[in-house]
C-alpha cells in the first residue's frame, strides 16, 4: 500500500484503511498552537501515516510512517520543532517472544523542516519462531503501537496537540503445516476477518451454491433440515465461521450428516445427474452439520443442504480452498472469516 493510496481514503469518515490482511494503514491530525508569553500567535499543523505491509510468505512486517500535509499560519517556530515517532510491541501473546526489528531504529526523532524534505521512515518488525505452539498451528499475537511526540523550540511554548497514539491492527505470525512457506518459517498477516465472496450472478462458475446460501441467509426456515430456530453463522462478526483442519474425524463427520439430510429431504437418488450435496456451513469449518453433536452451545439442525450442479459446487470448493490459503486462515476460534454474496 502507497502512502497515496493510504491518503486518498483517509479523511474525516475514516482514520483506518484495509487493502488486504498484508496492507492497511492509518493515520492522525496534529495541530498545534503557538503561544508567547502565553498568548497565541501562530498555528501549525500535520499529519502522520502509518502503513503496515507485508510480502508475501515472510514474517517481516514492514512500518512506513509518513509525515505529510504540513502548513503554519501566524509567528511559530514550527520550523525547528521536533516530531518524534515511535512504534513497539506493547503486548505479546505469549508474553516472551523475541521480536528484532530492522530499518530505521524507533524511536526516530527529525525537526519539521527536516521532515518536509524527506517525510517518511521505514522500519521492521519480525517475531521469532518457536513460541506460540498449539497442536499443528504456531501462532503469535501481539499489539503494535505507532505513536508521535512533538517538542516546541525553545523559547517557544505549545498548546494543543503535542503528540498521541496511532491505530493499528494487531500483527499476527504463524506457521502451520496446512499452510504456505511452513518449512521456511511461516509468515505474518494483520488480525482482521476476512471475507469470502460467492456470485449468484449469471454465469459465475459458483451461481448455485451462491444462491444456496444466500437462501441460507435469507430465509432459513425454508432451507433443509427444517429448524424454527435455525440462523445460520457466518453473516456477522459476531458469528462468523472458523476453519476446521486438524480434526480429520469432525470433518468426515460434518459431511457425513449432510449427505445423510440430503439422502432424507431430496431422496436417495439426490445424486443423478451430476448432482452433489452442497451443505453450508461448510464441512471445513467448526460450524458444520455436526456441530451440536461436538459442542453443546451449538444449535442442532443449525445448517442447509442442497442437491446441486456438481461442478459449480466443485467450483465453490476450489475458491474456499484458495480463500484459506491466501488468507492463511488457522484452524480453530482465534481466525474467523465471513461468506458474502454478490450479485
Amino acid at each position: 500500500m502507497t502512502a497515496a493510496e493510504c491518503r486518498s481514503v483517509l479523511g474525516s469518515s475514516s482514520k483506518f484503511v484495509l487493502k488486504s490482511r498484508f496492507a492497511i494503514c492509518s493515520g492522525a491530525s496534529f495541530l498545534q498552537t503557538w503561544l508567547s508569553r502565553g498568548q497565541p500567535v501562530g498555528e501549525s499543523m500535520f499529519n502522520v501515516m502509518a502503513v503496515g505491509t507485508i510480502a508475501e510468505n515472510t514474517r517481516q512486517i514492514q512500518f512506513t510512517y509518513h509525515v505529510t500535509d504540513q502548513v503554519t499560519a501566524g509567528r511559530n517556530g514550527a520550523a525547528g520543532m521536533q516530531i518524534t515517532l515511535d512504534g513497539k510491541i506493547a503486548q505479546s501473546w505469549p508474553s516472551g517472544v523475541t521480536y528484532t526489528s530492522g530499518g530505521t531504529a524507533l524511536p526516530a526523532t527529525k525537526t519539521w523542516a527536516q521532515f518536509a524534505a524527506a517525510g517518511s521512515v521505514q522500519t521492521t518488525v519480525t517475531a521469532a519462531n518457536g513460541a506460540g505452539s498449539n497442536g499443528s498451528t504456531e501462532s503469535i499475537f501481539a499489539v503494535y503501537q505507532p505513536s508521535v511526540k512533538i517538542k516546541a523550540p525553545t523559547p517557544w511554548t505549545l498548546g494543543g496537540s503535542t503528540g498521541g497514539d496511532l491505530f493499528m491492527l494487531a500483527p499476527r505470525w504463524d506457521k502451520a503445516s496446512y499452510l504456505a512457506n511452513s518449512t521456511k518459517g511461516g509468515a505474518a498477516t494483520f488480525s482482521y476477518i476476512g471475507t469470502l465472496y460467492y456470485s449468484k450472478a449469471v454465469g459465475a462458475p459458483e451461481q448455485a451454491v451462491a444462491l444456496h446460501i444466500d437462501k441460507a441467509y435469507r430465509t432459513p426456515g425454508q432451507t433443509q433440515p427444517p429448524s424454527s430456530t435455525k440462523k445460520i453463522p457466518g453473516q456477522t462478526t459476531d458469528e462468523p465461521l472458523t476453519r476446521l483442519y486438524a480434526d480429520t474425524a469432525r470433518r468426515d463427520r460434518n459431511r457425513s450428516v449432510a449427505v445423510s439430510n440430503c439422502r432424507q429431504y431430496f431422496g436417495p437418488n439426490y445424486a443423478d445427474g451430476g448432482k452433489e450435496c452442497d451443505e453450508f456451513p461448510f464441512a471445513s469449518t467448526y460450524q458444520g452439520a455436526a456441530a451440536s453433536e461436538y459442542d453443546p452451545h451449538q444449535l442442532r439442525n443449525n445448517f442447509s443442504v442442497q442437491a446441486l450442479d456438481g461442478v459449480q459446487n466443485g467450483n465453490a470448493g476450489n475458491l474456499l480452498g484458495q480463500f484459506y490459503s491466501k488468507y492463511r486462515l488457522l484452524d480453530g476460534p482465534d481466525d474467523g472469516y465471513l461468506v458474502q454474496i454478490t450479485d
